[in-house]
Order: C-alpha cells, then structure tokens, then sequence
C-alpha cells in the first residue's frame, strides 16, 4: 500500500476551495512546488536569554536545507525556554518545570492547527528536552529529535585555589558562591570563576539534566545514536542537523511514526542510560511524563527495579571528574549502550529513528582508546545504578534520592524546617546549618510553588562550605542534575497536598535508611495524625495566570508533574 506523504497538508493546502491558504502562505515566499511537497515542521526554543539555545537558529536552517535537499517543504516554529541555571534561587524558577508543558503544548498547537506531515524539534535547555519528545508522542506524525549539544567546559585564568587547573560547569559556580560566602576563597576568585565557567553556546556541561535527557532519548531510540553528545559548537553539529532534515524524509516517505517505534521496553533502555551514567534525578519526572504521551505507563518503581541490577558505568560531573564534551570525545552514549548491551541490560531489538535497532547501534559503536570516562564492566564505579526509590512516613507516594558518588547509605539526624528555598538559602549562608541536620524544604512542590523549583543555589552552597558529605536535605521540590550530596526529592504527597512533610517540626529525628528504601521522621502515628488534622492550606501564592493554572492541574511528581 502506498504512503500518502502529504496526508495531512493536502486537507488545508489542496484544491480550489483552499486557495485562501496557499496565498497567505505566499505571501511569504512559499510557492505552489513548496505547497505541493510534505510540510516538514522544525521546532526550536532560540531565545536571547541564555546560552543553552543559542545554535538553535543554526541548527534549524541546516535542518531546512536537508528537508529540501530531500524533497520536503521545511516550515520554522519557534517556541519558549526557561533555564534553570539562571532563574535558580529566585521565584523565576518555577517557571522552568511549567515551561515543559507550555512548550509541548505550543509545538503540538502548530504542527496539529498547520497540518505538518512531519516534524523535526531542536531541544537544548532542561524542559525543552522532554517537551520536544513529549509532543512528538502527542502528533505521532514521523519525526525525531536533536539537542543542540553541550556547552564546552571552561578554565579558571587563575593558577591556585581549589577551582584552578581543573575542567569548569556551571555546578563550579554554584559552588564558588558557597565557598564565597563561608570565607574559603576570595572574591577574585569568585569572579575568576564565574568569568570562565561558561565559554560558549550549549547546555551545562556535565551529566546535568540537559545531558542526561539528551542521552535519555538516545536510548529511547528517538534522536539518532551519538548524535546528541556532539558539543554545540563543534562543526559536526551542523552537519547531523542536516541529516536530521533527510532522516524526517525518510521517516515520512516509510510512514514510521514515533509510536510504530517506542515501547515499554525502549523506556527500559532510556532509564539503563540514565542510571549507567549517574544522570539527573529530573529523569524520574520527565520519562514517565514522556510515556504518557506515547500512550505507556511508566513508574517510579520501574526507576529502583533496574537501578538494582544496572551498574554506573560513566565517571560524569556533578559527582565524577569528567564532562559531556569528554564524554563524547571517548565514543559518547554509543560506547555506554555497547556496555550495557554486554551485561545484558539492553532491550536490543527495539527499534530507532535511523531504521537499526538499538543493538545494532551499540554493536557498531566506535570507542576512543585508552579512554577513561566510560569504564568496562569489571571497573564499574558503582554495581547498581544511581538513582532509588524511598518510601517511609514521610513520603508514602515516594521520593528520590540520588545515589551516584554516594558511600553513604544511612542518615539520622533533626529536622532543620524551611518554608521555601530562599530561607534555607539564607540558613546555609549564614553559617547555622550543622553537620547531621536534615534539613527540610516543603512546600515548593508542583502545585505548593507552584512549579517545583529546583535546590541547586542550597545544594551548592551546601558544597562550596564544606558540609555536603554530613547533612541531608529533603524536599517536594526538586534537584538540578547538577546537585550531588546526600539529597532526596520529589516527596509524595507534597506539603500543599496536606502531605506528611507538612507535619514534620524542625528537631524531630529523621531517618533516612538507603538499604532498606525508607524515608521517616521517627513520630507515632498518632502523633502524625494530631498534627495533620490541624494543618491549614496556605494560600495559593498565585490566583490567576500562568502560574495558577499550572497549579490547578498539575500531577504529583511521581506521575510525572503533568497537566493532560
């Protein structure tokens, strides 16, 4: 049977009653060849106020050549960003996490409203990487994803101090400021750091959220296999963007669409990459929000299940000594897949975008001698993976922890009760946090920010003083992937939810038990109850907008903080 191409164009584009259409689309340049090709979306979040989308621009029109080169009709949209990295600490932040499904959502609303035939999306920030898959599950029109790449490392100019000599994130930074502000190293350094940490274009440059996303949809078979870890500036970048526009072709001509591809065990692959590398906690949200869209269900139990058997095999920031761009000069996710295809953790029959199977993909995989970022099996870093599942009295709807780098599998400690972020930031900041305290940062959950704003600005400056190996810290908000300590987020129910954080007083005892996957605060459960029944709903920090809508719809964070 013959592939119809242009099944969905040809309902607004053709025949006499939709001359309308095709003169307003000549008004700007298109021609009745170009309307009688498939109409091929590329989707891109450029935007001014960061470095994470920067190449987007770029990156799209390489994509349109290769769409045309291809026989296609290529169509630009552009979309919203939020980065985390610069909105983090402030009330701008929570609208990162939102920016997710205001992004999906405003791709989906094009491609479906203008009737593309295919669609190739350019992701790079954080949400934009979940958000430019999740609307390709929602079309289920033939398409892919490319991330923009890494940012580049960076140098301190300087040749002393603890941030000298060494390969720079903006984790660094974050960390500078705590050192700064616990008198450990002096203001020029400070602005040595932050004057250098950030060389270019691309997203942060360690096993952050960005990276682990990008490398995530490798793995799920939805951007092509080392693709995606090529860093944003480096030429090749340019040149897989144009492929990109003659593989959408290619999937548009077979008719394969993203659904006709990912299963449930292609998700299984995605989260052995995640945990293989030590990645972001944020994955725990975004794959199960993402196998939603493509009509699968997915757990946060699925998440502990596999960390148990699946070994962390990448030495990556924010807790190793190595970064995205040194990833991908050592072979990049392609060589992680070979690993675990060895191990037998690899689904390798399921399928990818470039027409192989994943485990034709991880069978061809070239690896760069003498590397030592990937380890091989028997040097594993770790022999289960870097992520698990707690639940307990205080979060009897989980909570994540993030275990990568971690020796640590038990703490106990009094509560240090914090209403927001900025307050515990203040905390830290000024000294009055000790080592063993648990501190507990509520109400910044999805619909409690709203928005779940991410710890990094306390987290980092937990590091930079010096007492990230001997506190916790828990909270319903979430982590950056660039958090590393002993840390635990996502807790269900949330504060707003009248969950039993809500009840916690700052000095009762926390436990945090690893082994035996417990979170509690050693209270009867009388005495939860008491303090419950007289818990009172704060009232919403927002009533219109954005922000409230947001708020009004939004899941818990172990069903993937979703809004549909």
């Amino acid at each position: 049977m013959a592939i119809d191409t242009r099944r969905k164009s040809r309902v607004l584009l053709e025949g006499p009653d939709r001359a309308p259409a095709r003169a307003m689309m000549k008004a700007v340049g298109f021609s009745d060849q170009d309307l009688a090709r498939p109409q091929i979306g590329v989707a891109h979040s450029w935007i001014g106020t960061m470095p994470c989308n920067w190449n987007h621009r770029k990156l799209a029109e390489k994509v349109m050549q290769g769409i045309r080169a291809a026989g296609g009709t290529p169509i630009e949209v552009n979309t919203i960003s939020i980065t985390d990295g610069i909105t983090m600490g402030t009330e701008g932040m929570k609208g990162s996490l939102i920016s997710r499904e205001v992004i999906a959502d405003s791709v989906e609303l094009v491609a479906r409203s203008h009737m593309f035939d295919g669609i190739v999306t350019i992701s790079g920030c954080d949400k934009t990487i979940p958000a430019m898959v999740m609307v390709l599950g929602r079309l289920n029109i033939p398409g892919l994803m490319l991330y923009c790449g890494s940012i580049m490392f960076g140098r301190c100019a300087g040749t002393t101090g603890p941030f000298a000599n060494r390969n720079l994130t903006i984790q660094d930074v974050f960390e500078a400021v705590g050192a700064y502000n616990a008198g450990k190293i002096s203001a020029e350094v400070l602005k040595d750091v932050e004057d250098h940490a950030c060389p270019g274009a691309g997203a942060c440059g360690g096993q952050f959220t960005a990276n682990t996303m990008a490398t995530a949809y490798e793995m799920l078979g939805m951007s092509p296999m080392g693709w995606n870890g090529i860093p944003a500036v480096d030429p090749r970048k340019e040149e897989v963007a144009f492929e990109c526009g003659k593989l959408v072709m290619e999937l548009v001509n077979k008719g394969i669409t993203p659904r006709s591809l990912v299963t449930r065990r292609s998700f299984e692959n995605a989260i052995a990459g995640v945990l293989a590398t030590g990645g972001s906690t944020n994955a725990v949200l975004h794959l199960p929000a993402t196998a939603k869209e493509f009509g699968l269900k997915l757990s946060i139990d699925d998440f502990d299940r596999l960390s148990r058997k699946t070994p962390v095999l990448a030495d990556l920031k924010p807790w190793g000594n190595y970064t995205a761009p040194e990833m991908y000069d050592a072979g990049g996710m392609p060589v992680v897949a070979k690993r675990l295809l060895e191990a037998g953790l690899l689904h390798a029959k399921e399928k990818t975008v470039t027409g192989r199977t994943i485990g034709e993909e991880a069978q061809a995989a070239p690896e760069t001698p003498g590397q030592q970022v990937i380890k091989s099996l028997k040097q594993a870093l770790k022999p289960t993976g870097g992520i698990a599942i707690l639940r307990g009295n205080v979060a009897p709807g989980g909570c994540v922890i993030k275990l990568s780098g971690q020796t640590k599998y038990d703490h106990r400690g009094p509560a240090r009760v914090f209403e927001r972020e900025e307050d515990a930031f203040a905390a830290v900041k000024k000294g009055k946090i000790k080592p063993n305290d648990v501190i507990v940062i509520r109400y910044e959950g999805p619909k409690g920010g709203p928005g779940m704003r991410e710890m990094l600005h306390v987290t980092g400056a937990l590091q930079g003083a010096g007492l990230g190996d001997t506190v916790a810290l828990m909270t319903d908000g979430r982590f950056s992937g660039a958090t590393h300590g002993f840390m635990i987020a996502h807790i269900v129910p949330e504060a707003f939810d009248r969950g039993p954080i809500a009840a916690i007083k700052s000095g009762d005892i926390v436990h945090i038990d690893v082994k035996k996957r417990r979170l509690d605060v050693e209270i009867s459960a009388a005495e939860m109850k008491t303090r419950l029944a007289k818990w009172k709903a704060p009232k919403p920090r927002y009533t219109s907008g954005v922000f409230h809508k947001y708020a009004k719809t939004v899941s818990n964070a172990s069903e993937g903080a979703i809004t549909g």
